[in-house]
């Protein structure tokens, strides 16, 4: 029935439906199972999984799903519906149970969850009230783009990358223990090694938080071909979770239910009698309910559904992972799979209500990221006030306030893979502990502590990141050389949180400097490199890459970062006794505008040398360069580039796009003042790119670079800058032959 005859019937169309092009006559025994929505007025899940009602219209919620996502992606021949309508059963289900807090680490189920989000009544927030609209909006600007985002109106977080989405599912349950926390995985993702080992270590350190729920959407394919564990069978499959130490694990696999005569393995339910329809949906209810009571009564427990991906859709198998050009709503293979998916239109209406009240209220008025979450006051923070002069370590002095921060607030939760012992910040584990079943105080490991310590950067990232994105307070740290290993789900964070509609705080990392202190480690400690990811996403608006001098400034830098909201703060500094150039009082305005000047010659009769630095230990060879600049007749200024990022023009950074926007960026004049002269050398101890403010905005005619080349086994810091060229000697000569 196309939309014109159905306008014409005396079945009534919602008016939300505007932009649907296909109806179907009313299924059988309609009117007995779906008079009204199972899930009542006041009412936030079906009463009974079992009831016949409650299986036939979580059936038609997910064929509700599966329509629109596949009419929404061929709207535009663009977008991915295969993916998600093999999991639409699941999803349906977990809705119809009233658990609407769902993430996922497939970017790519994006139109099914904008599906959900339309049902429910989510989108309206952003002006999308039809179905035409959402098409109208799907993947254009200020609209519902490709993959998920946060900033959409009742979704939990994005979705992009593989690999993902546990995360925020493990950060939601640690942080809302009343709530259950479904994720989709899709098997495509399991070749990413690090979903269950993630799952795996935080279920040891956090035994009692079991609210989350994997749901595995094993359908048999990735995005081009096979999935790597489309051949394990039922029983390799749950073994496989078990391993990693789920206990309960819920499989439920559609070939059971087969009376279509399919071949192979993985089946499309859609294709079955009506009658083994319902069954298939009654086992996916009455089983998706069996898990979710397992995981909120204390049980680690995974969900699989196994069908054939697109199941429902255009076509199966990786076909239907994604639509091309030619993919659209006038092309028979798209009208065809419409056809077969198309609801009575008073079916619409029924899954309508059963989605906006499940959970108790629409997603966006429901799911706990869409309101602030309450942070424990901190006051102000215990900094020591070290003495010009004198020599400290970076690291420990933050890590005393890292410890006042975890005793403020309990929630904080502090991450690192390799051990806070080794960047010089024990005091951290001091004050916090280290969270492990195994009590040791030699080892300053409690059951109950606020120190997350997996051997794996993704999983240390990812818990902290999620954390910060789902409100709480957290930080990373680890040392700059592996930190790639986990910046992915930083990088998404902070994308997140540019586009937020509320607030939530930083997240914050401080990574070791560790290229210039592991020298006899050799090349596989010294990758400093990151340095110029964290420069390309300055211009985005809000990651603020900070180098502090010395050990007030990483003081100051760590207060401002935790202080500050919706942004990416990342601190670079070292482990070693180094020696301090400004005060406390300095070291603030130092983060707070950019660059401060730590020396400046009294006189000099051959022109000005400006020295300007991003790091800390690389002001030895800094410092001994102005001893011999200023030996030859120089007058030599020292200026420290704290926090780059405030240092470009306004027009350099999309700062007035991002959700907390911060536009103190330095004047001319101060710039000026700062970095005039003759000539002008930055130093990095690291790549060269998160100078570039500088080199972009100086008037000096003359400049160079001393940067970071490549890593080597060394016996010093001196021996390893002095092999990448950065010696007093290299920059005092080179400022003389520029001079």
């Amino acid at each position: 029935m196309t939309m014109e005859s159905a306008l014409s019937s005396s079945a009534p169309v919602p008016g939300f439906c505007q932009g649907i092009q296909y109806f179907a006559d009313d299924w059988p025994e309609f009117a007995r199972h779906a008079g009204e929505a199972v899930i009542g007025e006041g009412q936030s899940a079906v009463a009974d999984p079992g009831s016949d009602d409650a299986v036939y219209q979580t059936l038609l919620g997910a064929d509700a799903l599966r329509y629109l996502t596949l009419q929404v992606t061929g709207s535009k021949g663009s977008g991915h519906p295969g993916g998600f309508a093999s999991s639409a059963d699941a999803y349906a289900a977990l809705v119809m149970l009233g658990h609407t807090n769902i993430v996922t680490e497939v970017g790519h189920h994006a139109p099914g969850f904008y599906s959900a989000m339309f049902l429910d009544s989510s989108l309206e927030e952003m002006g999308i009230h039809t179905v035409e609209q959402m098409q109208q909006r799907f993947r254009e600007r200020d609209g519902l783009l490709g993959h998920l985002s946060g900033a959409i109106p009742g979704l939990l977080a994005p979705a992009g990358p593989l690999g993902q989405g546990q995360h925020f599912a493990m950060a939601g349950a640690l942080l809302h223990p009343e709530r259950l926390f479904p994720v989709t995985i899709g098997d495509g993702g399991m070749g990413e090694p690090y979903v269950l080992n993630a799952m795996m270590h935080f279920h040891t350190a956090y035994p009692e938080v079991t609210n989350f729920l994997p749901v595995l959407v094993w359908n048999g394919y990735s995005q081009e071909h096979h999935s790597m564990v489309s051949r394990l069978d039922n029983g390799q499959m749950t073994a496989y979770w078990k391993g990693h130490g789920f206990e309960k694990v819920v499989l439920i696999d559609a070939k059971v239910f087969d009376d279509s005569g399919q071949e192979g393995d993985y089946v499309d339910s859609t294709r079955f009698s009506f009658d083994n329809r319902l069954a298939f949906t009654r086992a996916v209810l009455e089983g998706m309910d069996q898990a979710a009571r397992a995981a909120m009564g204390g049980t680690l427990t995974a969900f699989i559904v196994k069908q054939l991906k697109g199941a429902g859709v255009h076509t199966v198998g990786a076909k239907s992972h994604n639509l091309y050009p030619a993919d659209t709503l006038d092309q028979p293979h798209i009208i065809e799979g419409l056809r077969r998916r198309a609801l009575p239109p008073r079916a619409w209406q029924i899954v309508r209500d059963n989605f906006r009240r499940a959970g108790g209220g629409p997603a966006v008025e429901t799911v706990v990221t869409e309101s602030v979450l309450d942070l424990a006051p901190l006051g102000e923070l215990p900094k020591q006030a070290f003495a010009v002069g004198e020599k400290a370590v970076p690291a420990t002095a933050m890590g005393a306030l890292v410890a006042a921060v975890g005793r403020a607030d309990p929630r904080f939760v502090v991450t690192n893979a390799d051990g806070n012992e080794a960047s010089a910040m024990k005091n951290i584990n001091d004050a916090l502990k280290i969270r492990h079943p195994t009590p040791d105080p030699l080892y300053n490991q409690e059951p109950g502590g606020q120190v997350y310590e997996p051997l794996n950067e993704d999983a240390c990232a990812g818990l902290a990141a999620g954390l910060a994105l789902f409100g709480s307070r957290a930080l990373w740290l680890s040392y700059e050389s592996f930190a790639i290993n986990g910046w992915p789900i930083v990088q998404t964070v902070t994308q997140a949180m540019a586009e937020l509609r509320r607030r939530t705080p930083s997240i914050v990392c401080m990574f070791t400097a560790g290229a210039l202190e592991q020298g006899r480690n050799g090349w596989t400690h010294q990758r400093p490199e990151i340095e110029n990811h964290f420069a390309a996403m300055m211009r985005n608006g809000n990651l603020f890459p900070l180098f502090p001098c010395d050990a007030n400034g990483i003081q100051a830098a760590y207060e401002y970062a935790t202080d500050s909201f919706n942004k990416g703060m990342v601190i670079i500094a070292s482990k070693s006794p180094l020696p301090v150039y400004l005060d406390l009082q300095a070291s603030r305005q130092a983060v707070e505008r950019g660059a401060a000047v730590l020396y400046e010659s009294d006189s000099g009769d051959r022109g000005t040398v400006v020295l300007a630095a991003t790091g800390d230990m690389v002001f030895l060879p800094v410092f001994e360069a102005r001893d011999r600049l200023e030996a030859a007749g120089y007058r030599v200024r020292v200026v420290a580039v704290v926090n780059p990022r405030q240092l470009y023009r306004p027009g350099d950074i999309a700062w007035d796009t991002v959700a907390e926007p911060d536009n103190g960026f330095m004047d001319d004049d101060h710039f000026n003042a700062l970095f005039d002269g003759d000539v002008l050398i930055g130093v990095s101890g690291g790549p060269s790119a998160c100078l570039e403010p500088v080199l972009l905005r100086t008037r000096a005619p003359r400049r160079d670079l001393f940067a970071w080349k490549r890593g080597e086994t060394t016996a010093s810091p001196a021996e390893i800058m002095a092999f990448n060229g950065i010696t007093a000697g290299a920059i005092a000569a080179r400022a003389q032959e520029l001079a």
